[in-house]
């Protein structure tokens, strides 16, 4: 890792700092605002852009799919909530004095750390599959929570008297959670966007520093004093500085009437393009880059897999799923090399062990990037076989995922009736022969079926296959 390139993360949460412990101890430029109106309309104020930020955001997640986005929510909601109680319970505004602020404060950060924390895990971890398969019900039943046990807190708050994170020991185990889990999160995120270089990603290498430097404010600062407030603008920052990035990694540049007649459209291409992030555009685009092949590949084998997809009635979610993981299913590829890659005739056993290699190697990479289960056993098994044959894993009938299983047959199809350096396309019947002769051993039998039937139904597709779809249309659709 470059020490330059973290110059702008350590930045960003030092000098903050700095500006505080200077400030701090010189009593002269320290002033005392005592200003409890203007404390309770500035965290209110915050906390309730959280809120709608956090709104935007869980939409977000769920249009992307994926697992990080949702956790960003949580983490907004959780720092909007418990800033909202510490607005409300503003000492001698609303209520008097009461130690309800000293601790919905640090809270506040403490819960967006470990959702921010949780978002930053590989996407395959038990943990985060148990949240992802409950990811509809997460965002409302926390925020319910946080705010039951908030209004609770306003109305009896001598309940929180035990909750002392104001007093050592516990501010200062608060806070060295805080720096830790944080330095942790934004080095994972930070290693992340090195290769990735998603906007998102950089964005929440500075929202941890920002968290880092706001959390040691607030337990060491004088309350009222202009070194004080710096941590309520600090926590603004960390909350606009992700909605930049989310804008930036996923805001569409398609105008209103283009995104609604996206939802509509029976082209097979807008339908592909439509279902794609800028995110996952990166990932094929880098992909097309090793291997100019590859570009019309992923486009036909991921429209070809949405016509056997709607032959078998997977519902719209997973038609989603479906396109998001087989328009990358070959990203594992960026890692090999190009000799291997590219060499016209046929390969080794030993090259053929390194292209073996790319559907972990893919897979890898997509759970980094909070990639979901669908999508991810796609990348990871379409080579499997029905006979457990297949590689990575050897997996045999319907331990293949179902999702993995149509893009074996998509995937092979487009194989066949391509044009090779070391072979010319076989036609639509040689291929189809192949594909019902290997049904039982390398293809799920209703898979290979419901091609034919979408073969029949729409005799274009096998015109499309060996003329439209040429190699580097891809690159064009995706500009």
């Amino acid at each position: 890792m470059n020490a330059r390139s973290l110059l702008g993360p350590l930045a960003a949460s030092i000098l903050p700092y700095v500006a505080f412990v200077v400030l701090s101890r010189n009593p002269g430029w320290d002033g005392l605002f005592v200003l409890p109106g203007a404390h309770f309309y500035i965290v209110s104020s915050v906390a309730l852009l959280a809120l709608i930020v956090a709104g935007f955001v869980a939409v977000a997640g769920r249009r992307v799919r994926n697992i990080k986005v949702s956790f960003l929510a949580l983490s907004f909601v959780s720092l909007a909530v418990l800033f909202m109680v510490h607005g409300l319970s503003t000492p001698n505004f609303l209520i008097g004095a009461t130690p309800l602020p000293k601790i919905s404060a640090p809270l506040s950060v403490i819960f967006a750390t470990v959702w921010l924390w949780l978002s930053s895990w590989r996407s395959d971890h038990p943990l985060i599959r148990f949240f992802s398969c409950r990811e509809r019900l997460l965002l409302p039943l926390w925020t319910v929570l946080l705010a039951l046990a908030g209004l609770i807190g306003l109305l009896r708050p001598e309940i929180v008297d035990f909750i002392r994170l104001d007093v050592h020991p516990l501010n200062s185990s608060a806070t060295l959670f805080v720096i830790v889990v944080n330095i942790v999160t934004g080095y994972r995120y930070y290693r992340s966007y090195l290769y990735s270089r998603f906007p998102l990603e950089l964005a929440i290498v500075y929202s941890t520093a920002w968290l880092i430097a706001a959390q040691l404010i607030m337990t060491q600062g004088t309350v009222w004093r202009s070194s004080w407030w710096l941590y309520h603008f600090l926590l603004l920052a960390a909350m606009v500085v992700v909605l930049f990035g989310l804008y930036r990694q996923y805001a569409s540049r398609r105008s209103l009437t283009g995104a609604i007649k996206g939802l509509f459209t029976t082209d097979p291409v807008e339908r592909i393009t439509n279902a794609l992030q800028p995110s996952v555009r990166a990932l094929m685009l880098a992909t097309e880059s090793k291997d100019t092949y590859t570009a019309g590949h992923n486009f036909r084998v991921t429209l070809y897999a949405l016509k056997i997809a709607e032959q078998l009635q997977l519902r719209p979610e997973q038609l989603r799923a479906l396109v998001g993981g087989t328009i990358v299913h070959d990203v594992g590829k960026i890692e090999t090399p190009d000799a291997v890659l590219n060499k016209p005739g046929r390969l080794t056993p030993e090259e053929r062990t390194i292209i073996e290699e790319h559907p972990v190697r893919g897979y890898e990479m997509c759970r980094n990037l909070g990639f979901m289960e669908e999508e991810l056993g796609i990348i990871r098994s379409h080579h499997e076989k029905w006979n457990g044959e297949g590689y990575p894993d050897r997996l045999a009938g319907e331990e293949i995922p179902r999702m993995a299983r149509i893009v074996a047959v998509a995937d092979v199809y487009d194989a066949l009736t391509s044009n090779r350096a070391y072979r010319p396309a076989m036609s639509h019947e040689d291929a189809m022969a192949i594909l019902n002769a290997s049904k039982g051993t390398h293809f799920e039998p209703a898979c290979v079926e419901a091609w034919e039937r979408a073969c029949q139904a729409e005799p274009e597709m096998i015109r499309e296959g060996s003329t439209m779809w040429e190699p580097g249309f891809g690159r064009s659709a995706l500009a």
